[in-house]
């Protein structure tokens, strides 16, 4: 298996465990990780998701360059299918999962690493994490959302530089262009995700999942369209028990102190 679970009462952690070719995503991993996020989707008890990669060389070298090369060599319609197909599959469920996912970058994140990264809405990175966009040194634009999403984040200039030289950038600047929320000691890497993921899981899971359809949904829009998306998401959780607590709670609070 090149994708292995583990569970911590809430919290589920994906390892992506292809150390020795530094967590690149063959076919069968990408397969991997679609299916687990699926399971985990299904599974109501669970709350959040962090995703990283075995050892402390790589997070992920991003897609598998033999089987790229095979799809391509096999004509236009075959590499769509495998390539842009598959790593567009991949970078939307992670980017639309209604639970929040946060990327432990434990190296560098290359290509379709860096790709799962601008995906997520939450990362990490250790200090000693490197990112890059390399897939022009290949003759190919990024084909898992990268040449989007990058811009979208760290603005049209800044993703373009990366995009366009292919050079790496270190985690610190990775944290200075929004492409990560923060950067830790190696050793300290899981700890800080866990944390988050526990500041994340102690509110109700039908505000969260409100706040994530919120923003991925309405970051993009026009404003008044991402007005009206929030306006329904806030909709949805009225009769919900998250609601009701949250305001008994206050409520609760502010008689106390009154």
């Amino acid at each position: 298996m090149t994708v292995h679970i583990d569970r911590n009462d809430h919290l589920i952690t994906i390892t992506i465990d292809r150390e020795r070719k530094l967590n690149a995503l063959d076919y069968p991993t990408i397969d991997a990780l679609l299916a687990a996020l699926d399971r985990i989707d299904s599974d109501d008890s669970a709350r959040a998701v962090i995703v990283t990669g075995a050892g402390r060389r790589a997070f992920s070298a991003g897609a598998d360059i033999p089987s790229v090369a095979a799809s391509i060599a096999g004509g236009t319609e075959r590499a769509l299918r495998e390539v842009v197909r598959r790593g567009h599959a991949l970078t939307r469920r992670i980017e639309e999962f209604p639970k929040p996912v946060i990327v432990a970058v434990n190296g560098l994140a290359y290509g379709g690493g860096c790709e799962i990264t601008e995906a997520a809405p939450l990362a990490i990175a250790a200090e000693h994490a490197t990112f890059a966009k390399p897939e022009i040194a290949l003759g190919f634009p990024p084909p898992f959302g990268g040449s989007q999403r990058l811009p979208r984040h760290v603005g049209r200039k800044r993703g373009l530089e990366m995009i366009l030289t292919g050079d790496p950038i270190p985690a610190a600047r990775a944290a200075d262009i929004g492409l990560v929320n923060a950067v830790v000691p190696a050793d300290d890497l899981l700890d800080a995700a866990r944390d988050l993921a526990a500041r994340i899981v102690r509110h109700a899971p039908t505000a969260v999942a409100a706040c994530l359809r919120a923003v991925t949904r309405g970051v993009n829009l026009p404003i008044d369209e991402g007005l009206a998306v929030e306006a329904g998401c806030f909709a949805g959780t009225v009769p919900t028990d998250g609601v009701r607590d949250g305001l008994r709670r206050f409520l609760g609070r502010s008689a106390a102190s009154a």
